[in-house]
């Protein structure tokens, strides 16, 4: 059974973050995931969750200055401090929570570092992250990210994602697979979920070009989420995507694909 989230930090920014929950609950969903909760106290998400009887189902740790347009902690030579503070932060909100999954982000290769470093850097960030997030029964993913909306950023495809998940060598790591992104790098986007969802823990959509709903793009959900509902997938797939106009506007797609799912 699918189990369908929204994302609070891209979908209903019409209102302030801890307004989200609401309308995530008006509009059907069970789950959701927020990026990087952590403008909200634990206190407050968990009365949110409670209230309207949803699932936090994925985090992000925090990123230092990568969304900014800075180069990030996890991948970074030199800040390997602020990372481990990141993630202990990361699994106070997770463990509190009850976050299933918690996000990694690699972050960009600075422009005056080599790239070796870096990766060796970000494998050994994932390898402790891995083993501090096993530890709380929380399944640790990192993201590939396209080189366009982020030039530099040192996971970007499937195969570095490959080649990260043989340095790390944890057996609890695993990728988040993010559509848009794929599509962005020119990978053919249900042939590499099918050869890898073993190896993928978590799945994000969003349409290309664009980052818009599905349908407004490229992308063929149609059979995407055809063959997810009968695959072995038993993660989540969340809708992480700019809205095209409004928020409210944008679920054409979940009657259309997911009107006979009831674990939504």
């Amino acid at each position: 059974m699918i189990k369908l989230a929204v994302n609070l930090s891209m979908i209903f920014t019409e209102v302030p973050l801890i307004e989200r929950f609401a309308l995530a609950h008006a509009q059907g969903f069970s789950h959701i995931e927020i990026q990087f909760p952590y403008e909200l106290s634990i206190d407050d998400i968990r009365a949110q969750l409670q209230q309207y009887d949803l699932t936090l189902c994925l985090i992000n740790v925090p990123v230092g200055d990568l969304m900014q347009g800075g180069n990030g902690l996890a991948g970074i030579p030199g800040r390997e401090v602020a990372f481990h503070q990141a993630l202990e932060l990361a699994i106070e909100y997770a463990t509190a929570l009850q976050v299933p999954s918690v996000n990694i982000l690699a972050g960009r290769q600075p422009e005056d570092s080599d790239l070796l470093p870096c990766l060796s850097t970000l494998a050994s960030n994932l390898k402790l992250a891995s083993h501090l997030l096993a530890e709380q029964q929380i399944q640790p993913v990192f993201e590939m990210v396209n080189g366009t909306d982020m030039p530099r950023f040192l996971v970007q495809n499937v195969a570095q994602a490959q080649e990260m998940l043989e340095a790390v060598q944890h057996p609890a790591l695993k990728m988040q697979y993010d559509c848009y992104h794929m599509a962005m790098m020119g990978e053919p986007v249900l042939e590499a979920l099918q050869e890898n969802l073993e190896q993928i823990g978590h799945i994000q959509f969003a349409d290309c070009p664009g980052r818009h709903e599905p349908d407004t793009g490229k992308i063929n959900f149609q059979t995407i989420f055809e063959w997810l509902k009968h695959s072995a997938y038993t993660g989540y797939i969340a809708a992480e995507y700019k809205p095209q106009y409004q928020s409210n506007q944008s679920f054409a797609w979940k009657n259309k694909y997911f009107s006979n799912n009831h674990s939504i």
